[in-house]
This record gives structure tokens, sequence and C-alpha cells, in this order.
């Protein structure tokens, strides 16, 4: 009885670990990729993408992003890859600041697919599927781990480990 309560309490704490955000989370999504959005019109399709942030253009009534799209996690964040599932065009309402939506910056929307629209990348005219965003979900920036200095908080200038040889008198 007890091994089956904590193994219950075990799971539920961990699964709170890892939980896709409240504004990420509702609806059905359709199972599509950018890429094949790209080549097919299936306007009216709810999806959620995400990537990194390629622009931040703000208009009179909205604001646009270009995203390389790549794979998301369980949590919906997008993963740590270098494969992309192409770009995409997500558009929200209101004003989004081109500063806090900088390039690079990770983000995931929710949103119905739109007509396709095609723009230049270089000389190359790219034919971006278009999300009309519903909600948008800027990621926090991911804290890198850099080995420092180790810090023995057990450290005592005063021991030595020659029990005759104490300290000032270590010569």
């Amino acid at each position: 009885m007890e091994k089956g309560f904590l193994i219950v309490a075990l799971a539920l704490l961990l699964s709170a670990c890892a939980t896709t955000p409240a504004p990420l989370a509702t609806g059905p999504f359709a199972d599509i990729t950018p890429q094949a959005a790209q080549n097919q019109n299936l306007s009216g399709q709810r999806v959620r993408w995400g990537g990194s942030i390629v622009s931040t253009t703000p208009g009179q009534s909205d604001t646009c992003f270009e995203i390389v799209s790549r794979p998301l996690d369980s949590t919906a964040r997008p993963e740590e890859t270098d494969r992309s599932l192409g770009r995409f065009i997500a558009c929200a309402p209101g004003f989004h600041d081109p500063a806090v939506y900088a390039k690079d910056r990770e983000m995931t929307v929710t949103g119905v697919l739109e007509a396709p629209v095609v723009r230049k990348i270089g000389d190359y005219d790219y034919r971006f599927p278009r999300v009309r965003a519903e909600q948008i979900y800027l990621w926090p920036k991911r804290v890198e781990y850099v080995p420092g200095y180790y810090y023995d908080p057990f450290y005592d200038p005063f021991w030595s480990p020659w029990p005759y040889r104490r300290w000032p008198y270590y010569w």
C-alpha cells in the first residue's frame, strides 16, 4: 500500500516539473509541418508551431514574425537542434516590440493557417505559410552552464593535514 502511494506521488511530482504553458495547451492541433503547408493550401487548419525568430515587423494593427521552425518538445518549446522544418510567418494583433522579440529568441505560436505568402530570402522567392496567431509565447533565454572556479564550502585556511605543522608554520 505504501509503495503504491509513493510511486503515484513520485509520478505526480515529476509530471509537474515539465508542463506545457497554459496559453499553448488549449485545443487540438493539426499534425502539419510548415514544409507541408508550404506546398499545399491548408487554410483554416489550427496549428502549434515554434522556432527561432528571424525578424519582427510591427505593422499598423499587427506584428508579423518570420520564424525558422524547429520540432517542439513535450512542453511545446522548440528543441535545440539544427534541424529546420522550414520557415513560416506568424502575425499577432497589436504591437510587439522588436527589441524584446529579437532575432534568435525562441517562440511558440498557436493559430489558424491562412493563405501562404511569397517573400524573398536573399534572391530566392520563398513561399511562407502564414499563421494568424491566437497565442504567442516567448520563451525565456536558455541558461548555459559555464564551468568556473570551484569553491569548497568546507575550506579552512587554518587546518593542515600534518598534525604538528599548524599555521603559520607551514614551511
